[in-house]
């Protein structure tokens, strides 16, 4: 089942009451405050995006207990803080001990499927929207050597940045980079939050990575894992760039972005909720951690 996702940019009062997560919105100007109630069971996300937000220790304790992610942002609005339950799955320990005892070369195997998908659903991308020959990447992809040894992700990184967007000849990605810079950031941080999420149902540890393993991020694991499925944000950003002007993350922008759990993407030959499709992304891991498997399970643009 899909779940929804909730942005809270306003002030509020969150409070739990009969397994619904109470939601008081402060009004001015004489107004009511408005209240309505919301399933915790239904809940897969929430953005905690202003300072005048108050939650009870039971709204925290009840959405984590029921595996929902809850990503809090700067004064910039930007996310910077992600909260997931600590046990997600039954055999937790069990996929743990597959997860630390898996070989360097079933790693690099695993890394070797990520970026060929990566690249392959950058170059479907760039076909789509511009018609760009993608001969090149198609070929890169299937160079592509246990563990990327030869860098082709970054090769093809290269090409797809300085195709994706026609009108800006210079753009450059980067963290801290201009426009459209932050609406990627923005989208990339809602993504990485819903494969943590995914990750921690399946019972992996989001912070032991295939590729990843830098000893000051949490989340090498989604880092890694997230990879394919960021050409789908990329799109969603260019269709925002669009119909949205602003250079900066408004409130505008920001509904669009928040809808990434909800993209339809095709996995296994059908079509799925991006979030629905992360969970099978990370059953399928799970299982070649426990060598029930040898491929991940990731989707196809």
């Amino acid at each position: 089942m899909i779940k929804r996702t909730l942005c809270f940019s306003h002030p509020a009062y969150l409070s739990l009451r009969n397994k619904q997560l109470v939601i008081k919105l402060e009004k001015h100007d004489g107004e009511p405050d408005e209240q309505v109630s919301v399933p915790i069971e239904d809940i897969g996300l929430v953005m905690l995006d202003h300072r005048q937000i108050t939650l009870t220790h039971g709204v925290m304790a009840a959405m984590l207990e029921n595996n929902a992610a809850v990503v809090t942002c700067d004064d910039r609005h930007m996310p910077v803080g992600l909260m997931l339950p600590l046990e997600g799955h039954t055999v937790q320990q069990e996929r743990f001990q597959d997860q630390l005892n898996a070989s360097l070369p079933l790693r690099k195997q695993l890394w070797q499927q990520t970026v060929q998908q990566k690249i392959r659903n950058q170059a479907a991308l760039l076909s789509q929207l511009h018609g760009i020959e993608v001969g090149n990447m198609a070929a890169w992809a299937a160079d592509v050597h246990s563990g990327d040894s030869t860098n082709l992700e970054g090769r093809a990184a290269a090409f797809y940045w300085s195709q994706m967007f026609p009108s800006i000849p210079s753009f450059t990605r980067s963290r801290d980079g201009a426009y459209p810079n932050a609406l990627l950031n923005y989208g990339y941080a809602i993504l990485r939050a819903v494969i943590a999420r995914a990750l921690v149902g399946s019972g992996l540890l989001p912070t032991l990575g295939i590729h990843h393993h830098n000893r000051y991020n949490a989340y090498c694991l989604a880092d890694d894992v997230m990879e394919p499925y960021r050409p789908y944000v990329d799109r969603l950003v260019v269709e925002t760039m669009a119909v949205c002007s602003d250079v900066e993350v408004t409130t505008a922008i920001k509904s669009r972005l928040l809808t990434v759990p909800t993209l339809e993407v095709r996995i296994g030959g059908q079509r799925s909720p991006l979030m629905v499709a992360a969970s099978q992304t990370s059953a399928s891991l799970a299982r070649c951690f426990s060598g029930e498997s040898r491929r991940v399970s990731y989707p196809e643009m």
